[in-house]
């Protein structure tokens, strides 16, 4: 990384997870903590797109200590920052930070991972205000490679029966959704609400390789309490680790 780069040092699951990131651009809220908590304790490898300093593998690697994730940073001094914390978390046996492009490295990662999850560029370059710092840019705003691209280089990483997780605008699930055909079944959408009074602002989407699988609306997730606190059923996930509840429902990968 570049020494030049101020960052700061922080906590993930209530300090389980020692995390350091920029004090500057882009910096890691509560979304990849609630993306890592869809994986199950099931799956036996994963790899994680656009991953920055790692905050999803790290939070997905605390609670899962029998899973191999593989981390793809395609920003240099991020990839860095993310080996550094997988090493100041005792990872580096299991998480590999590998800096590539996502849709470039497919190829050689073909049929190799049992999930693939992600947090992707949320905004379409057309409705975007971006930040005037690339690295904030970067990870808001879509670029060259959009969604579907990103979708499309899950499909050919994932074995058959593979499961792909992402975390999302509620107001782009339709998009999201429609990225999924050819391919992709047995589709859930979990809206994420922040006070059970108010729309959905976030969904997390998951959907399996080569299934035919119904779609289906689970109960989703409300974050606050109408004076600001968490949630119980939140706080256990953003600081205790605990897996989102999904009854009934198996998507650990193929």
């Amino acid at each position: 990384m570049d020494p030049g780069t101020q960052t700061t040092h922080g906590s993930l699951l209530g300090g389980k997870i020692s995390f350091e990131q920029p004090a500057q651009g882009y910096r890691a809220a509560i979304d990849p903590v609630l993306l890592a908590a869809t994986i199950p304790s099931g799956a036996a490898d994963a790899v994680e797109f656009g991953a920055g300093a790692g905050a999803a593998t790290l939070c997905l690697a605390a609670r899962c200590g029998g899973l191999s994730i593989r981390a793809v940073e395609v920003d240099p001094a991020m990839a860095a920052l993310a080996r550094r914390n997988v090493a100041a978390n005792g990872f580096a046996g299991r998480v590999d930070v590998i800096e590539a492009d996502v849709v470039a490295c497919a190829p050689a990662m073909r049929g190799s991972a049992g999930v693939v999850f992600f947090n992707p560029p949320y905004d379409l370059p057309a409705r975007a205000s971006p930040s005037p710092h690339p690295g904030k840019r970067r990870a808001h705003v879509e670029g060259d490679a959009g969604l579907a691209a990103w979708v499309d280089a899950a499909r050919r990483i994932l074995r058959p029966r593979g499961t792909l997780w992402m975390v999302h605008r509620a107001d782009r699930f339709d998009h999201a959704v429609a990225s999924l055909a050819g391919g992709f079944g047995d589709i859930v959408l979990v809206p994420l609400w922040p006070r059970a009074d108010e729309p959905a602002r976030r969904i997390l989407l998951g959907a399996r390789l080569g299934s035919r699988g119904a779609a289906r609306l689970l109960p989703g997730l409300v974050l606050h309490e109408a004076d600001g606190r968490f949630t119980a059923a939140a706080e256990a996930i953003l600081r205790h680790g605990v897996a989102l509840s999904m009854p009934g429902l198996d998507l650990a990968g193929g």
